[in-house]
């Protein structure tokens, strides 16, 4: 039996949080796991506002605390004077991993030109990986899967396949994906059989 995934999710909205409308971040990604993971897992939610301490306070006890191996936020990744989540996330990383926001970009380019005024970014703390995703749950699924032709084939792969190896490489559980929705890239060295 292989160790349960523990998944923070957060949405990060000054509007969803007061309930002045529903968040819909948090929905879209938990219907996005539930297609897309095949191993055992459960999730932590957190609705909070766009207030820096509050994000850093939330990230450090779902990673220090609530035990999650992957901690996802959606929402206040923009230019904006309240968006401060990329701030939060270099604050209590212990490191930070450039690429997954690079890619993401590289990802909503395909799809809106203003993907370059987004500030998403990715980093490590203790065995946690963090990952600031877009807000709209459209986009959310876009820079999780990729970009596909009209075939359905990849042209530009989506951040999550590159995701269970690095888990395993800060000790966090062995993730098994659902191919047709997004597979998970290792060097052969690093997969297992399947049980």
């Amino acid at each position: 039996m292989s160790e349960e995934l523990v998944i923070g999710l957060v949405s990060i909205s000054d509007r969803a949080s007061s309930g002045v409308y529903e968040d819909k971040g948090i929905p879209a990604l938990q219907e996005w796991f539930t297609s897309a993971l095949a191993s055992p897992w459960r999730m932590e939610t957190r609705l909070i506002p766009d207030e820096q301490p509050r994000i850093e306070q939330t990230l450090i006890e779902l990673c220090d605390s609530a035990g999650c191996h992957l901690v996802l936020t959606t929402g206040g990744t923009g230019p904006s004077l309240r968006d401060v989540t990329p701030e939060a996330t270099a604050a209590v990383a212990h490191k930070l991993m450039p690429g997954f926001g690079e890619q993401m970009r590289q990802i909503s380019l395909h799809f809106v030109p203003t993907a370059i005024l987004s500030r998403q970014t990715a980093a490590i703390r203790g065995r946690a990986l963090i990952l600031n995703l877009p807000g709209q749950p459209k986009s959310i699924k876009e820079t999780l899967e990729g970009v596909r032709d009209t075939e359905g084939n990849p042209i530009v792969p989506g951040i999550f396949a590159a995701v269970p190896y690095c888990i395993d490489l800060i000790g966090g559980p062995y993730i098994e994906t659902r191919a047709a929705v997004v597979k998970a890239f290792r060097p052969k060295s690093a997969i297992r059989p399947q049980a």
